[in-house]
């Protein structure tokens, strides 16, 4: 899977350079930077392991580890640009939901909906993301942001993807999650998670964005031959 979705991937990497400037840039932004970069993580961290079901024994139990070990790079990289920024306690949560996440929170995640529908694994997700907007606690609000992508993956997965009015849905998400806390102010911590989600289904959409399939057609009308036109000419 790896390269598949290209754009989603350029996106994490300067998604990921984007919270290394945070500190010196806008340091207010920090929080927010590192929610989308753990919501975008998740996102293809599922799309690299598609297993349904997780086998038994500790090695099976942390094979998603196993499979991408660079991966865990980016946590650390997180984490010294909270220490860069003087966020101790921001630092501290990022580490903790890493173990968290890594050890317990995905594999929980693959048994209790990697064999569920779509519907399902909609209602999930809306619940992950209500649940990320009011959690206030550091370590368990970034650990549900990660879950967040998982989520919003599984549901990508089982449904239209890179089709142009699956495309303009996730278009139409964002846009609506950028106007909310304009009309009310209030929603910004359930609409950030929602434009990070709706984003990424985005990028994944464009990586394998797909022409509809249009009937055949010639543009002039075909030449019929006849049975007597193929025959020889009298001598």
């Amino acid at each position: 899977m790896n390269g598949e979705l290209r754009a989603l991937g350029v996106a994490h990497g300067l998604l990921l350079g984007l919270a290394l400037a945070c500190p010196l840039v806008a340091p207010g932004l920090l929080p927010w930077g590192m929610d989308a970069l753990l919501l975008v993580g998740g996102f293809q961290l599922r799309l690299m392991d598609r297993r349904f079901t997780l086998r038994m024994g500790a090695r099976d139990w942390v094979s998603h580890i196993i499979m991408a070990p660079s991966r865990l790079l980016r946590w650390g990289a997180a984490a010294v640009v909270a220490l860069i920024a003087g966020d101790m306690g921001l630092a501290g949560a990022i580490l903790t939901a890493a173990f968290a996440c890594e050890l317990l929170a995905y594999p929980l995640a693959t048994l209790l909906i990697g064999r569920r529908s779509l519907r399902h694994v909609a209602g999930a997700l809306a619940l992950l993301i209500a649940a990320t907007g009011a959690m206030g606690q550091p370590a368990l609000h970034l650990m549900l942001s990660f879950l967040t992508g998982v989520a919003a993956c599984m549901v990508w997965l089982r449904g239209p993807d890179g089709e142009p009015r699956a495309l303009a849905l996730a278009v139409g998400g964002g846009a609506a999650a950028v106007t909310a806390p304009l009309l009310f102010p209030g929603a910004l911590a359930f609409a950030a998670p929602t434009f990070a989600v709706c984003a990424a289904w985005v990028l994944a959409h464009l990586s394998v964005l797909r022409r509809p399939v249009m009937p055949w057609r010639l543009s002039t009308v075909p030449v019929r031959l006849r049975p007597a036109a193929l025959r020889s000419p009298p001598p």
